[in-house]
């Protein structure tokens, strides 16, 4: 996106921006506390743009407290059992409905999962589970899991960057079970694949003393 577009994009969604990307990127480090004045003169925006990037950060999940979010491991359960439930119920509704040009689409993440960048990486797994979301019609599905879109992304991190086993071989086989128009297989396979995700990062993030 250029300079000039954004330019003209509200000074509270700017700020957002900013903010959410240091947070998500490691700048604004996790137990930071929130302080509205420092981040208006810092960033250069007055405190009103900033009070409403905050409260959508605070929606999003990322500032609790006035603070930017530490999660818990039972945070972290928490998240991926609603993950579970939801996307293994798109993952069917996916079978059924999802037409064939984005099934095209979802070939082409899990080809960029095994040759792209990291960011390009990170990019496909957000754009195949997303596309699969949006196949199950609901406005309350997609809803809820655009809110977790954030904490998701800090998770996702630490799935791509420690380069999960079968990553992408599971993505695969959940596209095959999709494209076959299998809902129950497609169902079973996301819900798995997401446990492993949850047991990847449970086991990396107490290898590291991960604090509960």
């Amino acid at each position: 996106m250029s300079q000039n577009t954004k330019s003209h994009r509200p000074a509270s969604h700017q700020a957002y921006e900013i903010i959410r990307d240091r947070i998500l990127n490691g700048g604004i480090p996790s137990g930071t506390k929130v302080v509205e004045e420092k981040l208006a003169q810092e960033l250069g925006f007055s405190r009103t743009p900033i009070r409403e990037a905050l409260r959508q950060l605070i929606y999003e999940g990322l500032i609790v407290n006035k603070k930017v979010v530490q999660p818990t491991e039972k945070d972290l359960r928490n998240l991926f059992q609603v993950r579970i439930l939801l996307e293994g119920f798109s993952s069917q509704a996916a079978a059924i409905y999802l037409p064939e040009e984005e099934l095209d689409l979802l070939s082409h993440c899990i080809k960029v999962g095994r040759e792209g960048t990291t960011e390009e990486i990170m990019e496909a797994n957000e754009r195949f589970h997303e596309i699969i979301v949006h196949a199950s019609g609901n406005s309350q599905i997609i809803d809820i899991i655009n809110r977790m879109k954030s904490i998701i992304y800090l998770f996702r991190k630490t799935v791509v960057l420690h380069q999960r086993p079968r990553l992408i071989e599971e993505h695969e086989e959940i596209y095959e079970a999709i494209k076959a128009r299998d809902g129950q297989a497609a169902k079973q396979m996301m819900e798995n694949h997401l446990q492993a995700d949850l047991d990847f990062c449970l086991h990396i993030l107490s290898s590291t003393n991960y604090k509960r």
